[in-house]
């Protein structure tokens, strides 16, 4: 088997020194010259005495150093950050493999020449919006990005003031942008930052217009960046563009306000809903509360210690909703304030976790007998909370006065088969995508979209991503409307149950610091399957990649394997597209009558529960994990 030579060390301090003459950004060239120096100290002598004596303290300490300075330069220059549909994310630092304003500005060329094609003979010039969150550096990148479009002509747009992605992406429709970028790593760790890309105006119309990028765009844009020689060579102007004052953001929030029921009714049964708020360090705090009381939700509570911004994120390491104990704060918040429901946003809102207290999930915890867990309350499932808002969805459809001709719910192949079941009981169709919203936001007709990761999009009218504030404002107004009545988002999601039997999800995670892990992992599931899950057989195995185009249910090829049980149980297995994970997509059906009483939804749970770990044991061994 061939290796991969490392490279010479004096071909890659030529290669870093040529970086550092060309960076533009006086902290990272410090950065990698502080590096270039401590990796250019000589070892001669010191690797290896003649008289076999040991090395001291003083020189074990420069072998380290100077070890670990060239291991991480070889890092960051093992080639330039790749620009893929997602943009960029990457480590914030200096070289080539990371976040920097040498990478944005080349990824900013790339993107102004694009758009200079795509538009080429046509007027007027391309108009960008630029967007940017409360990351390191964010603001810079922005303003980098404005000064690269302006130097060629193009009208650059950028927002008044670190805010959520969904206001960027509102703005590309609102302002008729044929394109946007917003600056932010979402839910990354606090080192990272990234760039994204909407098209929309006259480079892409349709359903997909204002949405991020897709093949082969993402490529094309790549090329483009490939050609730029060097920072150097890139023009870039001191002043020129124009920085947007707050009417895009009231037109936004003017927006999101109009999804909520606007009667005098609708807005007395919002005051009387106490809501839990944590924008996680992130910029959707002041946006959202706003959102809220402007529907009439005033008893709002947001977390003191994750209410500002924050790129350091203090109190939690991983600013991931999802992630176990990122919410401990909001849910003991609200144990103390017998709150009704926990709304999560992502650093960069446009992700909503959702958290109520639940009888049901009263557990003992580690962390002592009075803590929220230990109360019941219980962070929701995406699926659920996209079951919940599909419902909302569909009732919305209903009530249109145009009709519900051509509405489509649509959710990604990875997301809970239930939200077809609401489709079809509504008369809507449902359409199934691949993961990402960059597909979901393009389906022809969506009147609602969602993912299991907790994103959903609920107006794609005017936003054609994943919103956090605008899914919030829809779930704040469903449990007011059902706290009315004396109910729960709980006793919706059984509602569900009883007239679509009860969906669980879950999900199973591999991480493997070798890529040839993930390799092998899906290898050995394709060569040899579980021939059951959870005790059913198993009936079905389609390769998403190499299957027809039928098994696939329409889609194009995607890596991953679905497997499906005689009992409705299904996994689907793939890649993570933006970690070093092998994740398996987990769910079980259990049949519910119409007429179930709270007592046999409860046994239907506990079985479901069940069912989900024997399914997840099964997977594990499947996986050799």
């Amino acid at each position: 088997m061939s290796t991969v030579q490392p490279e010479p060390w004096d071909q890659l301090a030529q290669r870093v020194a040529s970086w550092i003459e060309d960076d533009p950004d006086a902290q990272t060239s410090a950065q990698l010259s502080a590096l270039l120096t401590t990796a250019s100290q000589s070892l001669s002598g010191v690797s290896a005495h003649s008289d076999g004596s040991a090395r001291t303290p003083r020189e074990e300490s420069l072998v380290r150093d100077v070890t670990f300075a060239r291991a991480d330069l070889a890092d960051r220059f093992s080639g330039l950050l790749q620009f893929g549909t997602a943009g960029l994310r990457g480590q914030v630092g200096g070289g080539p493999h990371r976040m920097n304003r040498a990478v944005v500005i080349r990824a900013a060329s790339g993107l102004a020449g694009y758009l200079l094609g795509e538009l080429d003979g046509l007027t007027p010039a391309p108009r960008v919006v630029v967007g940017y969150d409360a990351r390191h550096r964010s603001a810079d990148f922005a303003r980098d990005t404005a000064a690269v479009l302006t130097a060629v002509g193009i009208e650059a747009l950028v927002l008044p003031s670190a805010l959520p992605t969904p206001v960027l992406a509102f703005a590309v429709r609102h302002l008729d942008a044929d394109a946007g970028v917003m600056v932010t790593a979402s839910h990354n760790p606090p080192q990272d930052n990234g760039y994204k890309v909407y098209l929309g105006g006259r480079v892409v119309t349709g359903s997909g217009q204002g949405s991020q990028i897709v093949p082969p765009a993402d490529a094309a844009i790549a090329a483009e960046i490939a050609r730029v020689p060097s920072v150097a060579a890139v023009p870039r102007s001191e002043s020129g563009w124009s920085v947007l004052g707050p009417d895009v953001l009231d037109a936004y929030v003017a927006s999101v306000t109009a999804l909520a029921d606007p009667t005098d009714e609708a807005r007395a049964r919002a005051g009387h809903v106490r809501i839990v708020l944590t924008p996680m360090h992130g910029v959707g705090g002041v946006v959202g509360q706003r959102v809220l009381a402007a529907a009439g939700f005033t008893d709002v509570h947001i977390v003191p210690e994750q209410a500002e911004p924050d790129p350091d994120f203090p109190s939690i390491p991983f600013p991931n909703p999802e992630e176990v104990g990122a919410i401990d704060l909001a849910t003991g918040l609200a144990a103390d304030l017998s709150a009704d429901v926990v709304i999560a946003l992502d650093p960069d809102a446009d992700r909503c976790g959702v958290a109520v207290r639940d009888p049901r999930a009263r557990s003992r915890s580690v962390h002592g007998p009075d803590t929220a867990a230990a109360d019941g309350w219980r962070m929701l499932h995406g699926d659920e909370v996209g079951a919940l808002l599909g419902r909302v969805a569909a009732d919305r459809a209903l009530r249109s006065p145009d009709g519900t001709d051509g509405m489509v719910l649509a959710s990604s192949i990875v997301s809970s088969r239930q939200l077809a079941q609401i489709a079809a009981s509504a008369g809507l169709r449902h359409v199934q995508t691949l993961t990402g919203f960059k597909w979901i936001s393009r389906v022809d007709g969506l009147v609602y979209g969602y993912e299991e990761a907790i994103g959903y999009c609920v107006d794609p009218a005017h936003v054609r991503d994943k919103d956090g504030i605008s899914a919030a404002l829809l779930v704040a107004s469903f449990a007011a409307e059902l706290k009315a009545s004396g109910r729960t988002l709980l006793d919706a999601l059984d509602d569900l149950a009883r007239a679509h039997n009860l969906y669980l999800s879950s999900q199973l995670a591999g991480r493997f610091a070798d890529p040839a892990g993930i390799v092998a992992a899906m290898d050995r599931l394709r060569a040899a399957p579980p021939t059951s899950l959870g005790g059913s057989p198993v009936v079905e195995v389609v390769d998403l990649a190499s299957g027809t185009e039928a098994e696939r249910g329409g889609l194009p090829p995607t890596e991953g394997v679905r497997l499906l049980a005689e009992d409705g149980t299904r996994v689907i297995v793939r890649p993570s597209g933006t970690e070093p994970k092998v994740k398996s997509y987990l769910e079980v059906i259990v049949p519910v009558t119409a007429t179930a009483t709270d007592d046999e939804l409860t046994a239907a749970r506990t079985t479901a529960h069940a069912r989900l770990e024997s399914v997840r044991a099964d997977m594990v061994i499947a996986l050799g994990l």
